[in-house]
């Protein structure tokens, strides 16, 4: 099964930041990332979006 492209929001402003991919397969879990928010100026969560 190939990789399906995901979308990352952040969990302070809900605004969708980051596009990536996961092999949905392997990683059933939604994925939660410490990322960069350009609106919020600093180091959030981001997690997967429904």
């Amino acid at each position: 099964m190939p990789a399906t492209g995901i979308t990352l929001r952040c969990e302070e402003c809900k605004m969708e930041n980051y596009i990536t991919k996961k092999n949905k397969k392997n990683t059933v879990e939604k994925i939660d990332l410490k990322k960069h928010c350009h609106r919020c100026n600093k180091h959030t969560s981001h997690k997967e979006k429904k």
